[in-house]
């Protein structure tokens, strides 16, 4: 997220998300976080209930936890100066507060069999609503820009406090929060898997196999309901978690099955803290702006390297640095917990 924030102009392709329909590798980045939340969450929930935690308070502090990082989102969304008036209030952040919340409340109080069916009535909800829900002006099945069932409630709900990019509509909206849901829970899916008892190489061939069944299922479901990640649509939302799912099956290969860690420590040094690392990115990226140095340093990159690659490297730079802050963090052992 960090690089594909920080692209100065945003002229280096790769990094572009798919302007509506369809998708780009960028548009893997968040759907693929939750996914990976979702499966963390198995683990660290798991482990707790089965050594006799309380439910109800494993319920209690997840609220908590949610409300902290929808508080960041919001303190991000308003950084530096903050006019009430005009504030952005859905997020990346937001979205993974309300996701996580609902995700472990599912995980908490429903049965392994019943988490599947949440997961597929989240998709299939969404799906039915977003084409059979008429919006008034438009009809019902509308699915672009303007019209869809999720721009409408966004704006009935949202007017004014929306991404200003988009301005009406938001692509971390209301109502494609259910999808996302769907998302995380497939990762919590994947965590059930993990923990089970077989051998590491079914494990293995079970996630392949599972992957590759749900890329196809995006895939397909695409002719009837475009993959789409500003509406979050149910096809993206299945083509995503299977996308995870192969691409998580190749680093268990490698790291679990055949003991190649190495090469992912630099991974596990952001991982360990990734929520504190994403708000100061963005409190970096507006403070290079309001003091005037975010121009000449980007300029400074295209100058030297030509338009996209320049725009590729100025992103790059933020990187590192949030790598050198991460590492730094990781060598203290300090790991800040939200």
């Amino acid at each position: 997220m960090m690089l594909v924030n920080n692209s100065g102009s945003g002229s280096y392709a790769p990094l572009h998300h798919a302007a509506w329909n369809g998708w780009t590798f960028t548009d893997t980045v968040f759907p693929f976080f939750l996914w990976i939340a979702g499966m963390a969450m198995t683990f660290s929930f798991a482990r707790r209930v089965e050594s006799g935690a309380d439910r109800g308070k494993l319920a209690l502090h997840t609220l908590r936890r949610a409300l902290f990082i929808f508080a960041l989102g919001l303190f991000l969304n308003g950084f530096p100066s903050y006019h009430l008036a005009t504030l952005r209030i859905p997020g990346v952040l937001q979205r993974i507060a309300v996701c996580y919340l609902l995700a472990a409340m599912v995980f908490l109080y429903c049965s392994r069999r019943a988490q599947v069916m949440v997961t597929v009535a989240c998709l299939l909800g969404y799906w039915a609503l977003m084409t059979l829900v008429p919006v008034p002006g438009h009809g019902a099945g509308v699915l672009e820009r303007e019209g869809n069932l999720e721009q409408y409630i966004d704006s009935l709900f949202l007017s004014g406090h929306m991404y200003g990019a988009t301005k009406i509509y938001d692509p971390e909206g209301i109502l494609s929060t259910i999808p996302a849901v769907a998302t995380t829970m497939a990762g919590i899916l994947t965590g059930h898997l993990l923990r089970g008892t077989l051998p590491a190489l079914e494990k293995l061939a079970w996630m392949f196999f599972s992957g590759n069944i749900l890329i196809f299922l995006g895939v397909f479901w695409d002719k009837a309901f475009p993959i789409n990640k500003n509406l979050w649509t149910s096809s993206f939302a299945v083509l995503m978690a299977g996308l995870a799912l192969v691409t998580f099956a190749c680093c268990y290969w490698l790291i679990d099955i055949k003991g190649w860690k190495q090469w992912c420590r630099p991974l596990a040094i952001y991982g360990s803290n990734a929520i504190a690392v994403y708000v100061v990115a963005g409190m970096v990226s507006r403070l290079l702006t309001i003091s005037g140095w975010r121009t000449p340093l980007y300029e400074g990159a295209v100058n030297l390297f030509g338009g996209p690659n320049g725009s590729l490297v100025y992103a790059m730079g933020h990187v590192l640095l949030l790598y050198l802050l991460a590492w730094a963090l990781y060598q203290k052992r300090w790991f800040l917990k939200v």
